[in-house]
């Protein structure tokens, strides 16, 4: 039976389609069958994340209605045999997610897959309640912001409240992703600093994605930067998330500055 986790924030604009796309890639490059399933109708970013906007015929709301069977509307990625995409509809608004649909779409995927990792949308609206309903796990996405962080404690709270887990007095495991972490501008106190933020939300810290424009490139080229760029500091951060997801004991290291501001200065303008 597939765990179901799901990727969320409070906040938009954190990293969490990035950060699904580059988790899903990593589990399915250790051979997992995974699927990412993007809950965020109407905007469906994902597929542009993932490089499969062009092959998009079928979507969630399809399936959920009944237009389309799963299967139709299931894109296997190119690149990588064991991963798949259900990307989300475009023309659609929330409203057409159901609570029944999405549970009949969710117990078909768990038969298929050995992850299926939901895309949600930010925020503590409808369509983020039902991305998080079905959930083993999660991980929450956050930048070293006091809003971000804010925004992520309120989260933490309506996974240990209004999922399923929680109804049936379970609890969901949750993990911390920090994302854009910059030592330098956490050290001059620009940001906040990895203990500020284990202090705020207190839930175990699953890995830290240093602020890199080899994301950004990653995603303009339509791939996870765990494709793109799998030697580079993101790529390596967020493999090394998925392993820890699934169970293996991996060191994690606080990225530390350990050049002068000058080495730091140029070291970045050749990125």
């Amino acid at each position: 039976m597939a765990k179901v986790l799901v990727v969320t924030s409070g906040k938009g604009g954190v990293g969490k389609t990035t950060s699904t796309a580059a988790l899903g890639a990593a589990l399915a490059k250790t051979g997992k069958n995974v699927v990412v399933v993007d809950f965020d109708v109407g905007l469906r970013n994902l597929d542009l994340v993932m490089g499969a906007e062009r092959r998009v015929v079928f979507d969630l709301v399809n399936v959920i209605q009944g237009d389309a069977k799963l299967a139709q509307a299931l894109i296997k990625d190119k690149r990588i045999d064991t991963l798949s995409l259900l990307p989300a509809s475009q023309t659609r608004d929330k409203d057409a997610l159901t609570a029944e649909g999405v549970a009949q779409v969710m117990e078909e995927l768990r038969s298929k897959f050995d992850w299926v990792i939901c895309d949600s949308p930010a925020g503590i609206e409808r369509g983020a309640q039902l991305a998080m309903y079905h959930a083993d796990h999660a991980v929450i996405v956050t930048n070293p912001e006091v809003s971000s962080v804010r925004d992520s404690d309120r989260i933490i709270g309506l996974l240990d409240s209004t999922t399923e887990k929680a109804k049936n007095g379970e609890k969901i495991e949750k993990h911390l992703l920090l994302t854009r972490y910059d030592p330098v501008r956490a050290a001059r106190s620009e940001m906040l600093n990895v203990d500020d933020v284990l202090d705020i939300l207190s839930i175990p810290l699953i890995g830290i994605v240093p602020e890199s424009q080899d994301v950004l490139r990653a995603s303009n080229l339509g791939m996870p930067v765990t494709l793109a760029s799998p030697d580079s500091a993101p790529a390596k951060a967020y493999a090394d998330a998925a392993r820890r997801l699934s169970g293996e004991k991996v060191d994690l290291n606080i990225p530390a500055e350990k050049k002068g501001f000058f080495g730091w200065l140029f070291g970045r303008s050749g990125a």
